[in-house]
């Protein structure tokens, strides 16, 4: 029998499509409600609606200012919020003067600069959405706003491809709302050497403070949120002679994200810029 479907201004409802696994209608309603929620904000008097920020870090020479630049390209095109993007950094040299800087403490290192962006010392007062430098945005992250508007979201490690009861974070892409998670901070910077000797990276770090604190985070759709190398490319095996971090695949593999994906993440190597597949050299910029 053919689906049918109804739409009203404040309701998307949709019988269930034949075929569809109880995972694809988790994800297909949660990108519905999200939708009503983008609709019922943009009714709402500008006044009354909190500020929105896109939140990145650029610390050391990782990544260049150019990492900065293009994630703040690729958030203009792909979100219709209104939004303030704000890099954390310790070297403003070449980011676009359009993006707000904050400074970082000149004793946080690697990952574990990342913790600051729960402090309550950013100043910023609203909806934050945290995301990595090495990532490409692929389409419209208006939901990423809106998805569970109550709770703080992260996303499931990408070990979830070969252990998919995994339930601990990955750090690429968390939204939270700013002052919610401060004690996250609180809890680093009074104990940020043990932790650091404890815990091999922020993410164990954040996934053991959250279930501490009874603070744990609501977690997107996995399909919104991709590793490019393993859960959209097929061969993941990389060149010879190379050393670690600049790292290309051994193919060049013509894939394009699933529509349900948002964001494509370049976690390890290869990153965005020595990642040769065509899709990704026309999105990343």
């Amino acid at each position: 029998m053919e689906q049918t479907q109804r739409y009203t201004r404040h309701s998307l409802v949709k019988k269930y499509v034949d075929g569809e696994t109880k995972e694809e209608r988790k994800t297909r309603k949660a990108l519905e409600q999200a939708q009503k929620s983008v609709e019922d904000v943009q009714n709402i008097p500008q006044k009354s609606v909190d500020t929105n920020y896109i939140l990145c870090l650029k610390h050391g020479t990782k990544y260049s200012s150019e990492y900065v630049n293009r994630l703040y390209s690729m958030a203009k095109r792909h979100c219709t919020i209104d939004f303030t993007f704000v890099c954390l950094t310790d070297d403003t040299t070449g980011i676009n003067s359009n993006i707000k800087t904050i400074s970082l403490p000149d004793y946080l290192q690697g990952w574990w600069c990342k913790p600051y962006m729960f402090s309550n010392n950013l100043g910023l007062v609203g909806n934050v959405l945290y995301m990595d430098l090495d990532v490409v945005i692929a389409k419209n992250i208006d939901h990423l706003f809106l998805y569970e508007v109550d709770s703080w979201c992260t996303i499931r490690d990408f070990t979830r491809k070969m252990r998919p009861s995994w339930q601990k974070y990955n750090s690429s892409v968390v939204r939270f709302r700013a002052g919610y998670l401060a004690h996250f901070w609180e809890d680093f910077a009074k104990d940020q050497k043990n932790i650091q000797r404890r815990w091999h990276g922020d993410q164990d770090w954040l996934y053991d403070v959250a279930s501490r604190t009874n603070t744990k985070a609501k977690l997107f759709p996995d399909n919104w949120i991709l590793s490019w190398k393993w859960e959209i490319r097929k061969d993941k095996t990389f060149k010879q002679g190379t050393p670690r971090g600049k790292r290309q695949l051994r193919t060049i593999e013509h894939v394009t994200p699933p529509n349900e994906c948002c964001i494509c993440v370049f976690h390890g190597d290869p990153n965005p810029e020595n990642c040769l597949d065509p899709w990704v050299v026309n999105n990343w910029k």
